[in-house]
């Protein structure tokens, strides 16, 4: 027990100094991990780690990604045996770290204050209009997609209006805190979950979790509804941390509703109808939060079995039962329609007939092949040239066919969460346009599940999200070959289906390309290891 916790106590300390030293060696001068570099390097961006000289570089990137996944494994075998304060202490204090310092390894932060900005300063809609199309806002040096809709829902852009009049700097820090917050809010809203499972399958069982006599093996932890567990998975996961709340993403707000579903739907009181509802909410900021949605309509009552070969006497029990699930999931249901309606109405009233703009954005994104999403690297890997459409196709029909099976295991008594988490990474594994901070999605739903299997291919996603930012994956991942050396290079010509280029974000010894005014009306594969 004593070694146990002092292993803990060490990854705690091995994940909060790590931390720090990414954000404040980010922070020190320009550098290919502060992509809004490209707008320059004002103080109100850098931070005040600034003025430490910390710095860093890909090799040291690197060595500290490797220390913290090392770190992050210590914790999650010694969670249990460790107090909460201190898991607390430690995942707040990183927290407030990466919101001292420069927004991480993206650029998207800016792409919200320019969407904002867009439709407060200058009356254009942002479902219709993109910010290149007011050049000469403060907010365009920085902003790495400045031809591009926003695919955001009407929740979260009407939302980031608000924040227009605290100027470019202000909205920043604003919405850097807003994502600080929802992640803190979302760990703890896991913490309900996990708890009230715990207490419902272990009466007995004392919150936040029951102490733990002896070691375990990695295996054996990973299985379980311990709250320590729960909130050491989510909070303190490297992902999380670096790619999500160092970059300040909107996913957050997303995993937010998702956790309020969970926390609402867990324990022996459930109430579906209100986590429909919080899903619906989730759905106007990021479409994609509606995955889990029809997953949720479709689950069992509280304590009913998977479906098995009926008996004469379970036969009858079964048959009393369909009623009452029918009646459950269409009050469920009836719930989630009026929540949607409402959420139609509001973006009606702000956006009109383009309310539902953001659709379309996202059928842009589409068209679009990160290097590093699964289809353009199994592409590459048996020797297809670029990511053709019908190798995308394959992927899409695979994540169509495990999302019916999984929806048809909820219909038959399965585990809600598991099933809608199972559907989350196969779609995260069929969609070429991948970005590294969407492998926080499944998070909530794999710690609350409790199914170990989950866990550790959720887990494993989120090594390989890290793997692509990281030098020693040159030689597994990255194209030998560069198609663009400049901005003007990197345009495709004609914008023909199927003219395919490389683009090169940084990384290693190659040459970097600022996206910064590149307009991609073709199928383009992007490089998104910074």
């Amino acid at each position: 027990m004593g070694a146990l916790r002092a292993l803990g106590v060490l990854g705690l300390l091995g994940m909060l100094g790590t931390v720090f030293l990414i954000a404040a060696g980010a922070a020190t001068r320009p550098t290919l991990y502060v992509p809004a570099r490209s707008g320059g390097w004002p103080g109100w961006l850098a931070g005040p780690f600034e003025g430490l000289g910390v710095g860093i570089t890909p090799d040291r990137f690197q060595t500290l990604t490797l220390v913290m996944v090392a770190s992050y494994v210590a914790v999650l075998l010694a969670a249990r045996a460790l107090s909460g304060r201190m898991l607390w202490a430690t995942i707040i204090a990183a927290h407030l770290v990466l919101l001292l310092g420069p927004p991480l390894i993206s650029q998207d932060v800016f792409g919200y204050l320019g969407f904002a900005r867009l439709g407060v300063l200058h009356g254009l809609d942002p479902y219709t209009h993109f910010a290149a199309q007011a050049p000469g806002d403060p907010v365009y040096p920085f902003l790495g997609w400045p031809f591009q809709h926003s695919p955001y829902g009407p929740l979260f852009t009407l939302g980031s209006y608000a924040l227009v009049p605290l100027g470019l700097a202000g909205g920043l820090w604003a919405f850097k805190a807003i994502a600080v917050a929802a992640s803190l809010g979302a760990v703890a809203l896991i913490a309900r979950a996990a708890g009230d499972e715990e207490l419902s399958k272990n009466p007995s069982a004392r919150v936040p979790g029951a102490a733990v006599g002896e070691s375990r093996g990695f295996w054996t932890t990973l299985s379980g509804h311990s709250p320590r567990w729960a909130i050491a998975f989510v909070g303190l996961n490297p992902v999380l941390l670096v790619l999500a709340v160092g970059g300040a993403h909107n996913d957050l707000l997303q995993l937010l509703a998702l956790a309020a579903a969970l926390a609402l739907t867990a324990g022996a009181g459930p109430r579906f109808s209100d986590g429909a509802a919080a899903l619906v909410a989730g759905v106007g900021v990021k479409v994609t939060a509606g995955l889990a949605l029809p997953f949720l309509l479709l689950a069992p009552p509280r304590g009913h079995q998977p479906t098995t070969r009926p008996t004469a006497v379970s036969g009858g029990r079964a048959a009393d039962r369909r009623p009452r699930v029918a009646d459950r999931r269409l009050r469920v249901a009836v719930g989630a329609v009026l929540s949607l309606a409402l959420l139609a109405v509001f973006a009606l009233i702000g956006f009109g007939s383009h309310a539902f703009g953001f659709l379309s954005a996202v059928s842009e994104q589409q068209r679009l092949v990160a290097t590093h999403s699964i289809p353009a690297e199994t592409a590459r890997l048996v020797g297809l040239r670029g990511t053709p459409s019908w190798w995308r196709h394959c992927f899409v029909a695979g994540f169509v066919v495990v999302l019916a099976y999984a929806l048809w295991r909820t219909m038959r008594g399965a585990d809600w969460r598991v099933a809608a988490g199972w559907s989350t990474l196969a779609l995260l594994l069929s969609t070429a346009w991948l970005l590294p901070w969407y492998a926080i999605w499944p998070l909530p739903l794999a710690a609350v599940s409790g199914d170990r299997r989950l866990r550790a291919a959720t887990l494993l996603f989120c090594a390989y999200a890290l793997l692509i930012h990281l030098p020693l994956a040159d030689p597994l991942l990255s194209p030998r070959r560069v198609t663009c050396h400049t901005r003007k290079d990197c345009i495709p010509h004609g914008g023909h289906r199927g003219n395919h280029r490389v683009l090169r974000r940084g990384g290693g010894h190659h040459d970097h390309v600022h996206l910064t005014g590149l307009q991609v009306p073709g199928d383009v594969a992007l490089d998104l290891r910074w």
